[in-house]
């Protein structure tokens, strides 16, 4: 291949479509963008082309189909030329048929497809970006990158429920395009091997998780069979006791279907405290909102649990790791979720976690025992990387 040429990046999320077209030669972007709140009235695409004002259009996207088809006019009417080498595509679930990237076929398609009861929310839209972008770019290969394939190497006993054998049920773990690219960034800035740095990896942002990695393999995550379970997110609860869907349904007549849904869709922050951004909430917090300010001490909460049970199950810890929307630009969810936590030699330096800055670094005070980092992620780059090595 060709070292000059593009690879085109398509990120379907459950209502939004981030892209970026990378030179993967100089890592650069030539164009990158965002299609957000899909389905909703008030949608809104941004088209980012070099150093040009940003190309944007308002209004109703009803699908994803129909925002796909927005950012390829956006590229039409702003530019530059779309002529990608190949297009990269994060699939959220890949089961156990996907451990790896692969070249998208009709086989592929149909695995994907069938896994979708297990990430309702995502692999369906998942495949309209690759229908879309086969149609828009016949010929041009397309590349599945899973974000499952990161935790297959989680042990039996991280993967299996206790549960019987016969349900074929086992915890798969999510954000591991995420875990893979930001565990490599946090053991450059430590000076070491990946092979050689313990680490939890901390990614808050609508989605929420928490993974445990040793010599840059995951041994635990947060999220299990679906990207439900595991830390509070914006609008999915996180862990429940496994019996409140009969509970439920012998009280309110729920159904399981209506229960799971009502879990993903409208729990979270968004049950606690109305609003499922942060940023909201914390505005919320802050002019008195008692409901927001409970939000806050929840979602925190859960996270220190689940750093204190990875430690507990790594022994040792040289890092603690915030990526995500939330855990790159939300100071005060890094000292909350890092508070108390002094004796196992994790804490943040109040003057370094409020410091201005979007780029990798260290928020620990110098020489503790246990640096805490911000590294922000980059799925995209990650995606073309994996794509790039697999052509």
């Amino acid at each position: 291949m060709d070292m000059a040429e593009r690879i085109l990046v398509v990120n379907t999320g459950s209502s939004s479509i981030k892209y970026e077209l990378i030179d993967v030669e100089t890592r650069g972007r030539p164009a990158r963008g965002l299609v957000e709140r899909i389905g909703e009235e008030r949608g809104r695409l941004t088209h980012h082309c070099g150093d040009d004002p940003p190309y944007e259009r308002e209004g109703r996207f009803p699908g994803h189909a129909e925002g796909l088809a927005a950012v390829l006019k956006a590229f039409a009417e702003a530019g530059p030329e779309l002529d990608p080498v190949a297009v990269g595509h994060r699939v959220v679930h890949g089961g156990t048929l996907f451990r790896e990237p692969v070249l998208v076929d009709d086989r592929v398609i149909a695995q994907i497809e069938e896994l979708a009861p297990l990430a309702p929310l995502h692999n369906p839209v998942n495949l309209v970006g690759i229908r879309v972008a086969q149609d828009a770019f016949p010929g041009v290969p397309q590349v599945a990158v899973f974000d499952t394939a990161f935790h297959h190497t989680l042990p039996p006993a991280a993967y299996t429920y206790a549960v019987p054998e016969e349900w074929g049920v086992r915890r798969f773990g999510f954000h591991g395009t995420s875990c893979a690219y930001v565990s490599e960034r946090a053991a450059a800035m430590l000076g070491r091997e990946p092979e050689r740095v313990s680490m939890i990896v901390l990614h808050l942002g609508n989605g929420a998780s928490a993974t445990a990695i040793v010599g840059g393999r995951s041994v635990d995550t947060s999220m299990g069979l679906t990207p439900l379970e595991g830390l509070v997110m914006g609008s999915r609860s996180g862990d429940v006791d496994p019996a409140l869907p009969g509970y439920l349904q012998r009280v309110t007549g729920m159904d399981a279907e209506a229960t799971e849904q009502a879990l993903t869709r409208r729990g979270g922050l968004l049950a606690l405290a109305g609003h499922s951004d942060m940023r909201e909430v914390r505005r919320r917090a802050a002019d008195g909102d008692e409901r927001a300010r409970l939000a806050l001490d929840v979602y925190t909460h859960r996270i220190r649990k689940y750093v204190g049970a990875y430690y507990a199950l790594l022994g040792q810890v040289d890092a603690i790791v915030f990526t995500g929307g939330v855990g790159e630009h939300d100071a005060a969810t890094r000292a909350a979720s890092t508070r108390g936590l002094e004796r196992l030699g994790i804490s943040v330096d109040p003057v370094l976690n409020q410091a201005e800055s979007t780029g990798e670094r260290a928020v620990s005070p110098p020489g503790s025992e246990v640096a805490v980092l911000v590294v922000p992620t980059d799925e995209e780059w990650e995606i073309a990387r994996q794509t790039l090595t697999l052509l």
